[in-house]
């Protein structure tokens, strides 16, 4: 049989995607990149926001009405699979055979097999204080970067995040699996890893913690650059920036998500720090590292945020000065403590106009911190050839992690390289070989 795998979400989930191809592949279950021509279509789903689920839905219908979607198996695998089952199965309200939730990832050969015989609904959505694929090399498919989840889970609890019912609780990895996984990615070719987990900073096994397991990583050799994400502001390490100031390996930007300017906001996100530890954690990382890229997640519309509320998130923009912002409205997620306790009360359109002021402000922000690179010799670690625009071009990111598109020069993917920068957008750097 062959399977059609499609990705929602973040890069755990694109990871995920790459443990069940290794898995089949395992099980001689043959991978192909067209639905039309599969005998099975595994969905990995994301169940953070509600906008990914409603996609994943329609394209639930979509598959089916494709020329072969009366006769293929069809499995949803993923967040969704338990944080959102009982929403989307039974009493066959959506036409799938069979759900498996990120721990039952082992179980997909059987029950592909299982649902090729039997006109049943199946259901392997439990949750493991134990699974973490360490043994299982993930099937990729080329590149620079290699994502690698170091951890699984989330003990946070944050009332409006549904990580922890959907992926369970956390567990590390050994430093041990995780160095070999690398030296093996240095051996296939690939020169930058991204090392994952829900709280990364919260990555502890044995003595190791994650400071130390990004030290060992960014040493072993073959390997050019180290990235991770995301961290928690809450239990931030100023060691784990000291590490990443020692190590010329380890990029120099952190995704730091603050969700919101307010403390009363904060307190009822139950994120465990206020709008001035967050302030005094930004200080401090930039002492240590003076024109480090920080970029944040920011949400907008949570319930019972005032208008003055909302302007402490965008004077904290503006204080700050963050590279980039990913900027959401808050929808309500089922099961979490925000849904069942608080009132999603800020209209739409309320939503909506917020979110428009954050992203007006960030983009004139990141233009101007763009514009001031002009003129400057960066590094780019070269991880495309072809852009959007013009196959002459290639594209990389800086080690603080801005986008570069290069231009008028002959690059090869996987080198470092140093251009100059001579034109900004709010969202790319534009360079050309020195001179």
């Amino acid at each position: 049989m062959k399977v059609y795998i499609e990705t929602y979400g973040c890069q755990m989930n694109e990871y995920d995607s790459e443990i069940i191809r290794a898995i089949l592949d395992e099980a001689d279950l043959e991978s192909t990149d067209a639905p039309e021509q599969a005998d099975v279509v595994l969905i990995n789903t994301c169940a953070v926001r509600e906008h990914a689920a409603l996609r994943v839905v329609n394209r639930i219908h979509e598959i089916r009405r494709l020329p072969n979607g009366a006769r293929l198996r069809l499995g949803v695998v993923g967040c969704m699979a338990t944080g959102l089952k009982k929403q989307l199965g039974g009493n066959r309200r959506l036409p799938v055979d069979f759900f498996a939730g990120p721990d039952s990832y082992r179980r997909l050969p059987g029950l592909i097999t299982t649902a090729a015989a039997e006109k049943k609904e199946l259901y392997a959505a439990e949750l493991s204080d134990f699974e973490t694929y360490a043994d299982i090399y993930p099937l990729r498919r080329g590149g620079v970067n290699a994502w690698i989840a170091v951890m699984r889970g989330c003990n946070n609890f944050c009332s409006f995040c549904i990580v922890p019912f959907a992926r369970g609780r956390e567990r590390s990895r050994s430093p041990r699996s995780i160095t070999d996984e690398v030296r093996r990615l240095a051996a296939d070719g690939f020169c930058q890893v991204t090392l994952l987990g829900q709280n990364v900073n919260s990555y502890r096994y044995e003595q190791h913690d994650f400071a130390a397991l990004l030290r060992e990583v960014s040493r072993i050799e073959g390997i050019k650059r180290v990235r991770f994400t995301s961290p928690h502001p809450k239990d931030f390490p100023l060691h784990l920036v000291e590490v990443m100031a020692e190590e010329p390996g380890i990029c120099k930007h952190i995704h730091l998500p603050v969700q919101a300017g307010s403390d009363r906001i904060l307190k009822l996100m139950r994120r465990t720090y206020t709008r001035s530890d967050f302030l005094t954690l930004v200080e401090k990382i930039r002492a240590l590292i003076p024109g480090i890229g920080l970029t944040t997640d920011i949400i907008v519309g949570f319930p019972g945020e005032t208008p003055g509320e909302f302007d402490e998130t965008f004077s904290l923009l503006q204080e700050v000065e963050f590279d980039a912002a990913y900027i959401f409205q808050y929808s309500e997620r089922p099961g979490t403590l925000a849904a069942r306790k608080y009132a999603d009360d800020v209209s739409g359109e309320e939503k909506s106009r917020r979110s428009v002021l954050l992203n007006a402000l960030q983009n004139g922000i990141s233009l101007k911190k763009k514009r001031a690179r002009i003129g400057r010799i960066e590094r780019v670690l070269v991880e495309q050839a072809g852009t959007r625009k013009s196959r002459a071009e290639s594209q990389g990111h800086t080690d603080d992690n801005h986008l570069v598109i290069l231009q008028e020069g002959n690059f090869t993917v996987g080198e470092m390289v140093d251009v100059r920068i001579h034109d900004a957008t709010a969202h790319v750097l534009k360079g050309r070989p020195p001179l």
